[in-house]
């Protein structure tokens, strides 16, 4: 299942990490040792060279060499040097900025979003747990983001009180409640996430993650008309009854599955994701991927129905195929 988070702030593309290798050698007589760069060695001269020639890179870091307690200009460092795929060198310079201003909480996020993006959200939920331990009235987003790394970590029962923290100091945000709603989602608390979902639909009702979150709630609490009317909210009849069929699916009901793909190419034949699904059925229950015949629309019908009423029956004599002169 894809990840429904809205997150409180921006966050960059994940990135892996590469670990560094350290290796020794011993030298050879009147010759020097040969010692290779590091990856991280050799991030940093690619970061340096690239910022000599960028002129963005360059200036701030002359800021910080004049302004070493701007913590904002540090941070907008960091943040260049992420864009630019320097995820590294850019944690770097968050760990350092942390280190020296341990008290702001603009410095703990960013090497929040640091970590995360290197994939260690152990070591950022230990800071974060640490720095909202010494300043437990910090704002919302500090909760929110708790509560997702735990999520994102898969530890659900622990991410459910930090969400509720955040929504406890603001109530009235969309996103913190859908972010609570799909704790719970993945918690199997059904019914109590309908109800996030709905608050958030509240608030704003043109979030698109709410409502389709929503609708997974439903159907997961069995709700199927519901989960299908509250798609077709803002979307079509067959992309409704798609979405519905892919819960199936999960759910390994593959018969109710089928069910709901006849339906949905029934208003769209040519459906990528439902014919995508039906694929996919077919290899989960080695059973044909058979399309329905297409039943006549009521507008097909009402046109023959007419024609037959002011034109009359088809003269099918004048479709027939025209006799050989050896028939007389």
């Amino acid at each position: 299942m894809k990840s429904c988070y809205l997150l409180p702030l921006l966050a960059a593309a994940a990135a892996f990490s590469v670990s560094c290798v350290h290796q020794t050698q011993v030298a050879q007589a009147n010759a020097p040792a040969s010692v290779p760069m590091s990856t991280w060695d050799r991030q940093v001269r690619n970061a340096v060279d690239a910022g000599d020639g960028d002129r963005e890179l360059r200036l701030l870091r002359e800021r910080v060499a004049a302004e070493p307690d701007n913590i904002q200009v540090r941070l907008e460092l960091a943040r260049a040097y992420r864009e630019r795929g320097y995820h590294e060198v850019a944690l770097e310079i968050s760990r350092l900025a942390v280190a020296r201003f341990p008290q702001s909480g603009d410095a703990q996020l960013a090497l929040v979003r640091e970590l995360r993006d290197v994939n260690r959200r152990s070591e950022a939920i230990a800071g974060l747990e640490g720095f909202l331990k010494a300043h437990p009235d910090s704002g919302a987003a500090y909760y929110s983001w708790l509560g997702i790394l735990r999520d994102e970590s898969g530890l659900w029962p622990l991410g459910e009180p930090a969400h509720r923290k955040a929504l406890e100091i603001t109530p009235a945000v969309d996103y913190l409640h859908n972010n609570l709603g799909y704790n719970l989602l993945m918690q199997n608390k059904n019914e109590e996430a309908a109800r996030e979902f709905t608050e958030a639909l509240k608030l704003n009702p043109g979030s698109p993650m709410a409502r389709n979150n929503l609708g997974l709630a439903l159907a997961h609490s069995n709700a199927t008309r519901e989960a299908v009317a509250n798609w077709q909210a803002t979307s079509d009849p067959a992309s409704a009854h798609n979405n519905l069929a892919a819960v199936w699916i999960e759910k390994g009901n593959y018969s109710e599955a089928r069910r709901e793909l006849d339906t949905a190419l029934g208003y769209n034949r040519a459906l990528p994701a439902a014919i995508r699904n039906l694929e996919l059925v077919a290899r989960l229950d080695a059973k044909p991927a058979t399309l329905q015949p297409l039943e006549a629309t009521r507008w097909q019908r009402f046109r023959t129905g007419f024609r037959k009423l002011f034109v009359g029956p088809l003269d099918d004599s004048r479709t027939e195929a025209p006799k050989s002169a050896s028939a007389h």
